[in-house]
């Protein structure tokens, strides 16, 4: 090992929810992978609220492994906030951010950081291919990333997640950032560090099932577009604009039926207006209220997460 090497240290980072089924070999890869890379290394589980044997697993590691440390939450606080208690407790040159599930093969971890070695802050995981993935979430994948990339104001790459490694003065800008409404892709791309990607192909999940229900999916969607653009605010603009058009063109084309004596209802003329007002204002109503949620949840200022237990740390 090498005096820069030696010097140096990685820490790798481990969201865990209810994952008995792949933590064994998850843990046995990824410290394999660690382990070769030729730095000292931390790898720091974050037992978010599992209902399952995986604590137990973890502590089991822990007492084999000093390289291995735990934290775990007193309930389930969700995926982005785990990975933010583990930044909080990591002490590396560089952090990494990888998934239990294997879907992203810890093999990678060596590119990324010989991508970091070369001078990149950011180095992040970019998916070639899916595999093991139904058709419905490749296709919502897929819209999802480009709507995301079109509306955000800031530079959020394309089928990326939060596999990623980020140098040590990324991380300590990360951590300032407290907002409980979290999305890491988007919150790498607003601090402008300079990222590179790093190409692979997305392996099956390993054993168990995906964590990530529609509605989790839908709610990290929310947070991606709101936290980071006000293009929504503006599209509601655009879209009372258009509504007005076609309003404004429906009472004319009334207008027109009445100059050439057609014969309609007259209670069209009503609903052209009374459809046009209340659509736009409900529109509006409902975008407001997504943005003052989140003021009340910054307001409220509770902690993001409660750790409950500690292991080697």
């Amino acid at each position: 090992m090498d005096t820069v090497k030696k010097d140096k240290l990685l820490s790798l980072i481990v969201p865990v929810y209810n994952e008995e089924e792949v933590l064994p070999i998850s843990y046995e890869k990824m410290n394999e992978a660690m382990a070769n890379l030729g730095y000292r290394y931390e790898i720091i589980y974050v037992n978010d609220g599992s209902r399952d044997g995986s604590m137990k697993i973890l502590r089991s590691i822990a007492k084999d492994n000093p390289h291995v440390k735990v934290r775990s939450f007193s309930r389930n606080f969700g995926h982005q906030t785990a990975v933010t208690c583990g930044m909080d407790a990591a002490k590396g040159d560089a952090l990494i951010i990888i998934d239990v599930d294997l879907q992203d093969p810890p093999e990678v971890i060596a590119d990324m950081v010989k991508a970091w070695e070369n001078g990149a802050d950011i180095a992040y995981g970019k998916r070639l291919k899916r595999k093991g993935e139904t058709v419905f979430k490749k296709l919502t994948a897929f819209a999802y990333y480009r709507i995301l990339r079109a509306m955000s104001a800031y530079p959020i790459p394309l089928d990326t997640g939060d596999f990623r490694l980020l140098d040590r003065k990324v991380a300590d800008v990360f951590l300032k950032m407290r907002e409980h409404n979290r999305f890491l892709r988007g919150m790498s791309g607003w601090m402008g560090f300079e990222a590179v990607p790093v190409e692979y192909v997305r392996n099956e999940r390993y054993a168990g099932k995906t964590k990530y229900t529609l509605k989790k999916m839908l709610r990290l969607a929310s947070d991606g577009i709101i936290g980071f653009s006000d293009r929504p605010l503006t599209l509601c603009g655009e879209f009372g604009i258009g509504l007005f058009v076609l309003d404004v063109l429906g009472l004319i084309a009334l207008i027109v039926l009445a100059c050439c004596n057609v014969a309609f209802p007259s209670w069209l003329w009503a609903l052209c207006g009374v459809v046009g007002i209340q659509a736009a204002a409900l529109l509006f109503m409902a975008m407001q209220g997504m943005y003052l949620n989140r003021i009340y949840d910054e307001v409220k200022a509770r902690p993001l997460y409660i750790v409950a237990e500690d292991i080697n740390l």
